[in-house]
């Protein structure tokens, strides 16, 4: 029960956008990857984040034009081709690893990490309470970290991973918000009228049965109850 829950949890989350952020930043391209012949503006061990899909995603510079950073991607599980693997992961490709929970932390290009979206640098450092780490100390955590690892978009994301590396902590801000808006919408008592309605709807469509009586009456008592 507890695992159904949790994913259609994080599922939702993957429909949701929190954080879209319009400020200075390196590369103001949002048509895709491309290269450059222009060095990156970067320290090794700076943390990087871009806006991506439908969140922010989140890396570890390493220096020579690299970035260390958390990708789900569905590609390892259909083929062991490292050529097809370490190709830039498209934005399918992240959803679909999202959805399967197969990721690792990899080691890409600028260019590829950003994938023609704006770059900001160290922004989090002034959202976290936490002192930043040596930028060396931060990179060398980075890079003992490379490879497989296991996934989750609320416990264990691209987030986790860098404020692990850079604060020692593991933590996600994106998660936070994402639950405090499933507080505030648990706590309004218009879900409960919401999921009875849905409940008597699915009873006159699918007729009385267990699976469609228990649903109208746990999921409403529930959210009564939590708010």
């Amino acid at each position: 029960m507890l695992d159904s829950l949790t994913f259609l949890i994080e599922k939702l989350f993957l429909l949701t956008n929190f954080y879209v952020f319009n400020k200075k930043s390196w590369l103001a391209d949002e048509c895709g990857p491309k290269t450059t012949t222009t060095a990156p503006p970067f320290k090794r061990g700076d943390l990087l984040e871009v806006q991506r899909t439908l969140f922010t995603h989140f890396g570890i510079y390493l220096g020579d034009n690299k970035v260390a950073h958390l990708m789900p991607d569905i590609m390892p599980v259909l083929t062991s081709d490292q050529r097809l693997i370490t190709t830039v992961v498209t934005n399918k490709r992240l959803i679909l690893g999202c959805i399967y929970r197969n990721a690792s932390i990899r080691v890409d290009s600028v260019e590829d990490f950003a994938y023609g979206a704006s770059i900001l640098v160290n922004d989090m450092d002034r959202r976290v309470k936490t002192p930043a780490m040596p930028n060396e100390d931060v990179a060398r955590r980075a890079e003992k970290l490379v490879g497989a690892i296991p996934y989750s978009l609320l416990w264990n994301n691209c987030e986790h991973f860098v404020t692990y590396c850079r604060y020692g902590t593991p933590v996600s801000q994106q998660t936070e918000k994402f639950c405090n808006c499933l507080k505030m919408a648990i706590r309004d008592q218009r879900s409960v009228l919401l999921t009875v309605f849905l409940g008597v709807m699915s009873i006159v469509c699918f007729g009385l049965a267990p699976s469609t009586t228990l649903a109208t009456i746990l999921i409403p008592f529930t959210l009564w109850m939590a708010g």
